[in-house]
């Protein structure tokens, strides 16, 4: 019994949240308490969809558990994102706290996220550098071509149903291609291992699915009113709602798939934290991207030619462009197959210089210093400029033809 405590844990501790939100107390409580019991529930569901992933992969292909982990593991961004879009449509305002949710979140996973993983591996393992697998090729690929699709966007000024399109098809290629990828037999550690010992095949998929499911409620169910709880927490410091919105909501939203990715890299697998990640950036740049003009034009209501666009501002712009930059520059940093420890002290050091300097030269400064950088990279590297471009036209890169 002991060595299934964990699990037992993890499963028992977003019990007291669930029926705390499911008696319908949320709303007539402190926003500390709710902050606190649904942050904590948010852990163990974590953790829960760690194991899970690592014991799906016994029965599907690498690139397709990921996807899946991701997809529940950016539940709390899309029940954020889409909440925020929704309402600013209904009330036809142009408040831009969907766009600042995104972004911030998108940030905050590189900036912070991918940043830890290679920092965490080093310390634990003493290894400066991350070998990424060659299965990889079709996260980073689809990652780079998101990344330049997305850089079009702050241009034009608008998110509409046209970008919807594109972003929900690169996902979908994204999704089928994984689906027809090798299978790998995964070595297993910890509570997956004794699952995998103890269940018969149809016993562990079953595990997989709830696992999976019931992690998905619990995040389902705290995301917003842990980002709501800490809003009010910060507004009665008078402090910006955009910078709230941006900078504490994340904190629910990122926090599962960051968790999940530092505990493979703990055990000395940094290649599938990273890969998890990679794969969590990716369904942010295509679907939920794309999600957020749908739920804003519905919300909004259709109009002559379609669903009314969502406008975006100056200040939308901006953080869209510098978002986009640094996903960019993050992209062709890895897309050589490998992630050292200097370059994850880069990403964090730029990403905590942008965020102590929040003023408007200073974001498109920035936006020029990670651009600039990306070419420097590109300029100095032949597997890097192969990436990119296979990236364009769709075709998956393999780096031992190299």
């Amino acid at each position: 019994m002991k060595k299934y405590l964990p699990l037992i844990l993890a499963a028992v501790i977003p019990l007291p949240w669930l029926l705390f939100a499911l008696m319908g107390k949320v709303h007539h409580s402190d926003p500390a308490l709710v902050s606190l019991l649904s942050g904590i529930a948010i852990v163990g569901a974590a953790f829960l969809l760690g194991w899970g992933a690592e014991l799906s992969e016994r029965d599907i292909p690498r690139s397709l558990a990921l996807i899946a982990l991701a997809l529940i593991s950016v539940l709390p961004e899309y029940a954020i994102g889409l909440h925020y879009a929704w309402t600013e449509g209904l009330a036809k305002s142009n408040e831009g706290l969907a766009i600042a949710n995104m972004t911030g979140a998108n940030r905050i996973l590189i900036g912070v996220g991918w940043a830890l993983i290679a920092i965490v591996y080093y310390f634990k393992h003493h290894k400066k550098e991350i070998q990424l697998d060659n299965s990889q090729g079709l996260e980073l690929s689809l990652l780079l071509l998101a990344t330049v699709y997305t850089l079009v966007i702050p241009l034009k000024g608008t998110l509409t149903w046209v970008d919807m399109i594109v972003l929900f098809a690169m996902f979908f290629y994204y999704a089928g291609r994984a689906a027809r990828s090798e299978k790998h037999d995964a070595e297993l550690e910890g509570i997956a291992a004794e699952l995998d010992r103890i269940l018969g095949n149809n016993a562990r998929r079953l595990a997989v699915v709830l696992m999976f499911v019931f992690a998905g409620v619990v995040i389902w169910y705290s995301a917003e009113p842990f980002a709501e709880g800490l809003k009010h927490m910060g507004q009665a410091y008078g402090v910006n709602k955009f910078l709230l919105v941006q900078w504490l909501a994340p904190l629910a939203s990122e926090s599962p798939e960051v968790m999940i990715a530092l505990l493979f890299a703990l055990k000395g697998k940094g290649s599938v934290g990273i890969g998890a990640l990679i794969s969590s950036k990716v369904n942010q740049w295509t679907l939920l991207v794309g999600a957020i003009p749908l739920a804003y034009g519905l919300a909004y209501g259709f109009e002559a030619g379609g669903m009314a666009p969502m406008i975006l501002d100056g200040r939308q712009k901006e953080e869209l462009l510098l978002t986009s930059a640094q996903s960019l520059f993050a992209a062709v940093i890895i897309s050589d197959f490998h992630f050292t420890l200097w370059e994850a002290m880069m990403l964090l050091v730029l990403f905590t210089a942008q965020l102590m300097l929040p003023w408007e030269g200073v974001r498109y400064a920035f936006c020029g210093l990670y651009l600039l950088a990306t070419v420097i990279l590109l300029m100095h590297s032949k597997i890097r400029r192969q990436m990119l471009w296979n990236a364009l036209l769709l075709r998956k890169c393999d780096p031992s033809k190299f």
